[in-house]
């Protein structure tokens, strides 16, 4: 009777439902806690949080995304083409707080496992969904995400993850349906979409599959050389030139000995025993592997970052239909799984959580929130990188060092010379430019242990 009622095909969806939404409860939790306890520590910045901030402002009320961090008055279309944000904004309007942010994206992040363990546990298994929900949701990509402050591509995961689990399960149509807002979420993700509108097409459904090709790289065409250099201040991408034909030719030539992307390339199949390479779904990760390893900007390479995050759901939706495919035991490839995502939890940001001195608050965070409370709201502020997300809920902060004084002309200047990820200046310019605000119309309210509050004379 036990196993008729195990196998019963509705207890095994209401079993799968409740592990999977359970799971994605667990994650967001997780996600949620590290980030704004992240931010509480001042540990977020500038760039990219108070960025992302000053554009879903923008949205609240009413106006088109702006972000004085970048630049006075400068559009954020121009640089990045992710309107997507904007569905942000009615939270924002209730809780206007830079919060809102992290929390929205630890909601995302973790609506990526839902589809992921629900396909696992009809098709394989609850160990698999199990497996599967572990691997994901602990996943280095993941993690990196949600420890370095908010990005649009939150946005993008659970998309990804719905729409590669309909594919999977040869829900083609949905597949294409899930998978059309990438277009909105960040300009290459066009591309993208247009893989998996090649599966599509090669799975069946042709029609829909040459549409998603169709749009997603017209999609990519037109954001990328039409609309953001029309609404960038300088009439350029900024980003394109990143990746040049002589320099992607170097990079090409250069992967197999490449460590830091040979690295990276191997930590993302690893998760999964390296069974993904038996899905075809592997191959929606090419256009996000290609524009990172043939640029020249090392920064895209490796593993920081929040770069591999949409590699996360992509690999795991491959997992699974390797698991499917698989006409032997699986149990070796879901121990295998499970020992290496478990192994590279040891290394994972997460693990700040177990601190007990992670949920408390030092002496120095608390100085540094009294010293930030004599600013007044609706003040002009020139903030440092650590600083900046902060204060720009309640103030409008150009970032130090980015805007010169003579045109910001804030209010107020405040600065943390003792943090590590300063930008786009190091501690000795910050100094520099401190004392000669000094010097030329503002007077100290604070100054001790490298922080320094002035006010304009």
């Amino acid at each position: 009777m036990v196993n008729q009622l195990t196998a019963d095909p509705a207890v095994v969806h209401l079993t799968g439902r409740r592990v999977a939404w359970s799971a994605a409860l667990i994650l967001f939790v997780i996600y949620s806690s590290l980030s704004v306890l992240r931010h509480h520590h001042m540990l977020t910045s500038g760039y990219d949080l108070g960025i992302f901030e000053q554009e879903v402002r923008s949205y609240a009320a009413g106006y088109w995304p702006t972000s004085l961090l970048k630049g006075p008055g400068y559009p954020l279309l121009g640089d990045h083409f992710s309107p997507i944000v904007a569905t942000v904004a009615p939270f924002y309007i209730v809780f206007p707080r830079v919060e809102t942010l992290l929390v929205a994206q630890a909601v995302l992040i973790a609506l990526g496992v839902v589809p992921l363990m629900l396909w696992a546990r009809r098709a394989v298994g609850l160990a698999a969904a199990l497996v599967v929900g572990v691997g994901y949701g602990f996943s280095w990509g993941i993690a990196e995400a949600v420890k370095f402050d908010f990005h649009e591509i939150a946005f993008a995961v659970p998309l990804l993850a719905f729409s590669l689990s309909a594919l999977g399960q040869g829900r083609l149509r949905s597949a294409v349906l899930w998978a059309v807002p990438l277009v909105l979420v960040k300009e290459d993700l066009g591309l993208t979409f247009a893989v998996i509108g090649v599966l599509v097409a090669w799975r069946g459904a042709r029609a829909w599959g040459l549409a998603a090709v169709i749009v997603g790289v017209a999609a990519t065409a037109v954001e990328m050389r039409f609309i953001i250099p029309l609404v960038n201040p300088d009439g350029v991408n900024a980003y394109t030139g990143q990746v040049r034909i002589a320099g992607a030719v170097d990079q090409l030539l250069g992967l197999p000995t490449n460590l830091s992307q040979l690295t990276t390339v191997v930590l993302i199949l690893a998760p999964t025993a390296f069974l993904a390479l038996r899905s075809p779904l592997v191959l929606v990760m090419v256009p996000t592997l290609f524009w990172r390893f043939l640029s020249d900007n090392s920064h895209y390479w490796g593993t920081s970052f929040h770069y591999s995050a949409v590699l996360m759901p992509i690999v795991f939706a491959a997992f699974v239909e390797g698991l499917v495919r698989l006409r032997g035991r699986r149990s070796p490839w879901l121990i295998g799984s499970a020992v290496v995502s478990v192994l590279l939890v040891a290394s994972s940001p997460l693990l700040q959580l177990l601190q007990p001195s992670f949920w408390a608050t030092s002496s120095r965070i608390s100085t540094i929130n009294e010293v930030l409370a004599r600013i007044p709201d609706g003040a002009t502020v020139a903030a440092s990188n650590s600083l900046a997300p902060q204060l720009t809920s309640r103030a409008e902060v150009s970032l130090l060092g980015m805007t010169p004084l003579e045109i910001s002309n804030p209010d107020y200047i405040v600065a943390d010379s003792e943090q590590k990820r300063q930008y786009p200046i190091g501690a000795v310019m910050i100094r520099r430019i401190l004392v000669e605000a000094e010097r030329t119309g503002y007077t100290s309210v604070y100054d001790q242990d490298s922080l320094t509050l002035l006010r304009r004379r």
